[in-house]
């Protein structure tokens, strides 16, 4: 596996170098994302249930590999189709000027009214998650805290919803782009997606785990992109964060068979610099130390009889994180 090199002809087809085309440094680079103000927690009526670690203080459901039966799967189905609803809505919101705490308000309006609890709100014990979605910026790879820093033209974001309804967590998340964004920044957002839906197609029973990072990291290795390898999936179901863990990045020993039943999540977050990345005073924002922008998409994936399903679509088939439809794979 080589990734791309600068004076490679780029992969879009255009015949130029990638250091001229969707490599472009200058056009990739950013400013660091400088954190804003945090409103106050906003809040969840009453009648509508909390998971286990805001109700009593800790985890108390089973951290094992979340396998469904016929009941316990279309409250799964439910919590999913929420989440796709959340993002929908949210990323519809996303626009020049508007603040990532306006989609926090967008996110966790929907939330409520569609009789779900955001899972983030209050997550992580001791260090207490306060918002009901994430929200990454350009160079922040993950768990960014939404705040009064208004969105600009040329921004990515990353929205990042999960739902917990009728017991069952929904997780999904999608790269959003701002005003007019340049074509390598939209080439990292167009590959995260087909990177993640690759992934995601690679899932059959009885397979490897390590079939959804060869399906991913060499795709973004081809296109000149990086994985990040601290971070993966996760095992999702009655407990938010479970077994087994999704590495995105090929591992040998990754050979934990997929069983039917069987529900995680595909999240691949790939990096255009050089990946290091650090994490910011707040205590959750994980942000890259050379400000290039990285992306992210996410589905909650079903282990079926005969292969995989994505869960995390609304009941009408809609969702911002793209379908397996959208692949064209070699036979």
């Amino acid at each position: 596996m080589q990734r791309l090199r600068n004076n490679d002809k780029c992969w879009c087809g255009s015949g130029a170098k990638f250091k001229r085309c969707h490599g472009d440094v200058r056009r990739l680079q950013r400013d660091p994302v400088e954190l804003g103000s945090v409103s106050a927690e906003r809040p969840v009526p009453e009648h509508i249930t909390r998971p286990d670690y805001v109700a009593v203080g800790s985890v108390t459901t089973p951290t094992g590999l979340q396998i469904h039966d016929d009941e316990s799967l279309e409250r799964m189905r439910a919590a999913c189709r929420v989440a796709a609803e959340v993002l929908l809505r949210t990323g519809a919101a996303v626009d020049v000027g508007v603040t990532t705490d306006e989609l926090d308000a967008v996110a966790h309006d929907t939330y409520i009214e569609l009789g779900a609890y955001p899972s983030t709100l209050h997550y992580g014990g001791a260090r207490d998650y306060p918002k009901s979605i994430c929200t990454s910026v350009n160079g922040v790879v993950c768990h960014g805290i939404p705040d009064s820093r208004p969105l600009r033209s040329g921004d990515i974001v990353n929205v990042d919803v999960t739902a917990f309804v009728e017991g069952m967590h929904g997780d999904t998340s999608a790269t959003f782009c701002v005003g007019e964004v340049d074509e390598p920044t939209r080439g990292l957002v167009e590959t995260t997606r087909e990177a993640t839906l690759r992934g995601i197609a690679a899932v059959s029973p009885g397979e490897p785990l390590r079939r959804i990072a060869e399906a991913i990291e060499p795709f973004a290795a081809s296109r000149g992109y990086g994985v990040v390898k601290e971070y993966g999936g996760h095992g999702i179901g009655a407990t938010f964060h479970a077994t087994p863990h999704i590495n995105h990045c090929i591992t040998r020993g990754d050979t934990m068979p997929f069983e039917v039943g069987m529900t995680f999540t595909v999240e691949p977050m790939l990096t255009t610099g050089s990946g290091g990345y650090r994490q910011a005073a707040d205590g959750w924002t994980e942000h890259v130390v050379d400000s290039m922008p990285t992306a992210q998409f996410e589905h909650t994936v079903l282990v079926t009889p005969e292969g995989r399903e994505i869960l995390t679509v609304t009941e009408d088939g809609r969702t911002a994180a793209g379908t397996l439809d959208e692949l064209q794979l070699p036979a």
